[in-house]
C-alpha cells in the first residue's frame, strides 16, 4: 500500500491497529477505518472503562455480552475497541468517554470532535516498572 491510500490517524501518521485481541474495526481487521455500509463510522479507538461499558448499555448498545451469532465476543473493561464516533462523543458530553488511543485512532474522527477533546483523553499506558 502506498502512501497515498495508507489511511491517516488523528496525528496525520499512518493508522495503527486498534485491537486483534478482540479483533475490532467494522472490517474487523483489527483498524479503526471506515467504508461504504459503515453507518456508525467505527473509527475512534478507545480503551473501554466499565463506566464507559454501563453508559453505552443504558443507550440500547450492550457491548458486554457476547453475540455469538454476530461474531462478537463482547468486550470487557481494559480492552480495546472502535467504537462509532458519534457514540464518544455522546460519551464525552455525559463526562463518561473512554481513553482515546490517538495513533489508531482515523482522522475521519476529527469531523465529530476536535483533536484538542480527544488529546485530553489520550489513552496513557502504564509505565513499565
Amino acid at each position: 500500500m502506498d502512501s497515498a491510500t495508507t489511511p491517516l490517524n488523528i496525528l496525520g501518521t499512518p493508522l495503527v491497529a486498534c485491537s486483534l485481541d478482540p479483533v475490532t474495526g467494522f472490517f474487523r481487521d483489527g483498524c479503526c477505518r471506515t467504508g461504504g455500509g459503515d453507518v456508525g463510522i467505527h473509527v475512534v479507538c478507545t480503551r473501554v472503562t466499565s463506566q464507559f461499558l454501563s453508559f453505552s448499555r443504558s443507550r440500547g448498545n450492550d457491548l458486554s455480552t457476547p453475540r455469538p451469532e454476530f461474531d462478537f465476543p463482547g468486550i470487557q473493561p481494559g480492552d480495546q475497541w472502535c467504537l462509532c464516533a458519534a457514540r464518544w462523543v455522546e460519551a464525552f458530553d455525559a463526562g463518561c468517554a473512554p481513553p482515546v488511543v490517538l495513533e489508531a485512532t482515523h482522522a475521519s474522527a476529527l469531523e465529530f470532535a476536535s483533536l484538542s477533546d480527544f488529546e485530553k483523553h489520550a489513552y496513557q499506558p502504564p509505565e513499565k516498572r
